[in-house]
């Protein structure tokens, strides 16, 4: 292997180590628009195991370029009819949300990317804080990040600040799963040194969030769009037709 070739396979390897830089949700879209398309983005499809029967899809983006030629493509293809009206929740004023990612934000975010490929469900956290309070809700973050670091937590997240698609001060964090059964664990005691961030952290959020909303989904290799090299992980699991 010469040197040009191992250093793009090295450069190659950095990039699939770090998070999207973009994030495009979409509630109840179609994954067929994608196949049509011939995308050249990853897009990942869940259903949701609690609330209302959804089907939601997550866009990995590295850039608003990327996005972009993505809605270009998606532009020469017919798309799927609107779904019917849902109750309102935290979502309902748009079918779609733009976010960026914010590393200061995020806990382990290194392991979380490299989880995704394996993931079988997504914890998905919407926040919506109190206007004024970004640079208080980042604190309230961090705080949570040294309780997750005291009890050394391995359920590592990415955190997102929305753009475009919701009202200012929305963040998401995605956090990707194995398997429901890691939640069996619990979560372990906090240790009595990290007892007062704690205390911290619980009346941060009563000053900063309005809204904090869990959301679970289970991953649907059949309604998502990946590549080879995304699904090389578990080949069988993402792209079940090829078996």
């Amino acid at each position: 292997m010469t040197k040009l070739t191992l250093l793009a396979a090295m450069l190659a390897s950095c990039a699939a180590a770090q998070p999207p830089n973009i994030i495009r949700v979409i509630r109840n879209g179609s994954i067929q628009p994608y196949f049509d398309g011939k995308a050249a983005t990853n897009v990942l499809g869940m259903s949701s195991i609690a609330g209302f029967s959804e089907t939601w899809l997550l866009e990995l983006h590295d850039s608003f370029a990327s996005l972009e030629d993505l809605d270009k493509a998606l532009s020469t293809v017919p798309q799927a009819p609107a779904p019917a009206a849902l109750a309102d929740g935290v979502l309902a004023p748009s079918k779609t949300l733009i976010a960026i990612y914010r590393p200061g934000l995020s806990y382990r975010p290194d392991q979380a990317v490299q989880n995704l490929p394996k993931m079988r469900y997504f914890d998905l956290v919407i926040y919506r804080v109190r206007p004024g309070t970004e640079a208080d809700f980042a604190k309230l973050l961090k705080i949570r990040q040294f309780g997750l670091d005291s009890v050394n937590l391995d359920r590592p997240d990415i955190v997102y600040q929305v753009v475009s698609g919701e009202p200012d001060g929305t963040y998401v964090a995605i956090t990707p799963l194995p398997s429901l059964r890691v939640l069996d664990d619990g979560r372990p005691v906090t240790p009595v040194y990290a007892e007062g961030e704690q205390a911290a952290a619980r009346k941060a959020a009563a000053d900063t969030e309005l809204v904090r909303e869990h959301l679970w989904f289970r991953i649907e290799p059949r309604t998502s769009y990946v590549s080879d090299e995304f699904a090389s992980a578990d080949a069988g699991f993402w792209h079940p037709s090829a078996k």
